[in-house]
């Protein structure tokens, strides 16, 4: 079931628009999070030298080669050893907790 959602998780990253920032708004939340995550495109040695040691890694899986990095309340996903995408954990809304019209 975990690896699931976080199949489901990096599909959804793989196909939305990319972004390029370090600042995110989420669907569903008028907040932005202003914590510091790594943006895409820099290098694991680089994400190493800025955030230290990730508390957990995963992968890598697939083909390209996706891998993931947890970091308290933010992941990193990497092709490769290139930074795909970083999501803050603390400002995601998930779809079941979107209010219903």
């Amino acid at each position: 079931m975990r690896i699931g959602l976080r199949l489901l998780a990096l599909a959804t990253l793989l196909i939305s628009p990319s972004i390029n920032a370090a600042e995110l708004s989420t669907l569903g939340h008028s907040e932005v999070s202003h914590q510091v995550m790594p943006i895409r495109g820099l290098s694991m040695a680089a994400v190493l030298g800025k955030f230290g040691e990730p508390s957990q890694r995963f992968g890598p899986i697939g083909q390209p080669p996706i891998s993931e990095w947890v970091y308290g309340s933010f992941r990193v996903y990497f092709e490769y050893r290139t930074v795909l995408h970083s999501i803050d954990l603390d400002s995601i809304t998930l779809p079941s907790q979107l209010p219903t019209r």
